[in-house]
């Protein structure tokens, strides 16, 4: 019986030792996080009271923002009169055409004198 007794205590000890060092984890990292909520309380402060100042502008940009919408169904007509009058036809084949060339005859890179680069012109 006195064995019993002795392994329900050891048993009792180890599991309150064990409860223990779990709160004690567990404190630890509810800390911790109060921290940093306490650091992100800060700067949402922070940025409340930079959009109290932006605030005005916001709404003159969606008052716009809202005469602009306004005005998309009379710009879509527009736009359609546009296209039904420029409407693309491609060229008859004929022929068949030559590579197009440079106006200028073939184009010369200023890169290399940029760097103190002169190469020999080619002939």
């Amino acid at each position: 019986m006195d064995t019993l007794i002795t392994l329900s205590v050891i048993v009792i000890t180890v599991l309150i030792a064990g409860l223990a060092g779990f709160l004690f984890v567990l404190g630890s990292q509810l800390s911790r996080i109060a921290t940093l909520l306490e650091e992100c309380a800060e700067i949402v402060w922070k940025i409340k009271g930079d959009a109290e100042a932006i605030t005005p502008g916001v709404e003159r940009i969606n008052q716009t923002g809202g005469v602009v919408a306004g005005a998309l169904p009379l710009l879509y007509g527009m736009a359609e009169g546009i296209v039904t009058g420029a409407t693309y036809e491609p060229e008859p084949e004929e022929a068949e055409r030559p590579p197009a060339l440079p106006a200028m005859g073939s184009r010369r890179s200023r890169l290399h004198e940029g760097v103190g680069y002169h190469p020999e012109p080619i002939s």
